[in-house]
């Protein structure tokens, strides 16, 4: 159904940013003026999107399953594809969390990025296009497209404005995405042949045949576990995190990772039921090995970045369990997870990037006693870490909690060993914490460290806001999703019943 206007609202979000880098690319003047005007455009560019998808939230109708503010418009008629947008209770929330990013991403890096700012700036305007259109995207083509095109800004953000191991991380990063893509392109070929179509609308009603679901199920796989990152396929973050620029670390834990997830929401489960039901044991096992093996390595760690991208595997561990629950609660946990996930994780990323920025180390052992001298920061960064570590009240708790119950459904060990995520977590994170913030100060550049500025307050507020929201009301998140997720298990039930009637009829 199209919203009450006929207004090509989804359009407008998924492409103004790009007005906005247009603008940045027609200054010219000196270096300080361009780089200022980018900055200044850049913001405002992100702001105005972010508002404009707070109709989103408000027009929404949540009783409603299906797609809404639906957009089509024939592209390539002759093949069956088309320019097809919309978003349903799963997808609304991660455009909202990719507009809401941007701009805290952009004003967390008016300091720290000085060379190339134009660029950079350019270069965040394109990924956010790319993050919104690609959770919008009703046609496997369109979606391809933006799913992969993610690739280029942030390969840059990396490679460019990042660390001393940037190149090195930012072509890792590229190929192992990359690689996993193209067996999924294949699949989707496959489904195209099959069904006649591009539209996921469609596709998610069509039955492929047990032998054909298979094999796509593991060609979508490929691509979908090195987005999560799913274990073993996850070497590629540590790296990427701690090479990358603050802004490009927040966005890359915030919103990237999800895209990998999401892709299992609206591929795997609705279009390939009886393979998801049948391989689901494997993805259990993948996800255990993740959880419980990552934060073990996050103990490990002497680098503040490379622990927290690891604490970011492990929490998308929970959140691969809760998809393959097959069940409401479990679904519902893993969607409220992954967006509690890209708050709390952007915003551990953008603590680490705070201290950073003023003494130009990550190593935990370089840092003690922060508490003196930056009480606000100590407080901001508490906050974060009670919610990474799941405490109820915060983001990190409700998410956690759901896939709990949704995987005692399925098998008490599931639950118990998915579980064991949260005490490793509660051991890593406070570990972390205590050697920053705690301890004595004995560092002659510690003691003149200076706390929280006015813009860094403004970076820190709306996720602090936005922690405790969803931990205290959690209900005004699942009421989105509700309908959505209700009728997708519905669907895959139905899906593995009519499968079996099958096989009855043939034997």
């Amino acid at each position: 159904m199209m919203n009450q206007a006929g207004f090509p609202l989804l359009s407008l979000i998924t492409w103004l940013p790009l007005v906005g880098g247009v603008i940045i690319m027609l200054v010219r003047g000196d270096e300080e003026t361009v780089a200022a005007n980018a900055r200044w455009t850049a913001l405002w560019t992100s702001l105005i999107v972010f508002l404009l998808s707070l109709i989103l939230w408000v027009k929404f109708d949540q009783g409603e399953a299906g797609f809404q503010f639906v957009e089509n418009l024939p592209w390539l008629p002759a093949y069956g594809v088309g320019y097809k947008m919309g978003v349903d209770g799963i997808s609304v929330l991660f455009v909202l969390l990719s507009t809401a990013l941007t701009p805290i991403c952009i004003l967390a890096s008016w300091e720290s990025i000085t060379t190339r700012v134009r660029e950079f700036m350019l270069s965040f305007l394109i990924l956010e296009t790319m993050m919104v259109g690609m959770f919008c995207a009703l046609d496997f083509v369109v979606f391809y497209m933006f799913f992969e095109a993610v690739l280029i800004p942030m390969y840059l953000i990396i490679g460019v404005w990042g660390g001393p191991q940037r190149v090195y991380a930012a072509l890792k990063f590229f190929l192992y995405t990359l690689a996993g893509s193209v067996l999924m392109l294949l699949a989707l070929l496959a489904m195209w042949q099959y069904a006649g179509t591009t539209d996921l609308a469609v596709l998610m009603k069509t039955h492929f045949p047990a032998a054909m679901q298979n094999w796509m199920f593991f060609a979508f796989l490929a691509s979908f576990a090195v987005k999560v990152p799913m274990w073993p396929v996850h070497t590629w973050l540590p790296d990427a995190h701690v090479e990358a620029p603050t802004g490009g670390s927040v966005i890359l834990a915030g919103v990237l990772l999800k895209m990998g997830a999401y892709g299992f929401l609206r591929f795997s489960l609705p279009m390939l039921p009886d393979a998801s039901a049948q391989y689901a044991p494997l993805i259990y096992t993948l996800s255990i090995v993740a959880v419980i093996y990552t934060s073990l390595v996050a103990l490990a760690q002497t680098d503040m970045k490379k622990l927290i991208a690891y604490s970011s595997v492990a929490h998308m561990g929970v959140v691969t369990i809760g998809l393959f629950t097959f069940n409401v609660q479990g679904i519902q946990g893993a969607l409220f997870q992954m967006l509690s996930h890209g708050v709390v994780a952007g915003a551990l990323f953008l603590c680490v990037g705070v201290v950073y920025d003023r003494i130009h180390s990550r190593e935990i052992a370089r840092y003690g006693g922060l508490a003196d001298r930056m009480p606000g920061y100590a407080l901001v960064f508490m906050l974060f870490t009670m919610a990474s570590v799941g405490l109820p009240g915060t983001a990190g708790f409700v998410g956690e909690f759901l896939v709990i119950i949704g995987a005692l459904q399925v098998n008490f060990w599931l639950a118990l060993l998915g579980a064991t995520g949260m005490i490793l977590g509660a051991a890593y994170m406070l570990y972390l914490y205590r050697r920053v913030i705690f301890g004595r100060l004995t560092r002659d550049d510690l003691k003149s460290i200076l706390d929280l500025s006015a813009r860094e307050y403004a970076v820190f507020m709306p996720l602090v806001l936005l922690t405790l929201w969803m931990g205290i009301y959690p209900s005004s998140f699942t009421s989105f999703f509700d309908a959505s997720v209700a009728a997708m298990v519905k669907n895959h039930t139905a899906a593995l019943e009519q499968s079996i009637k099958l096989a009855g009829m043939i034997h």
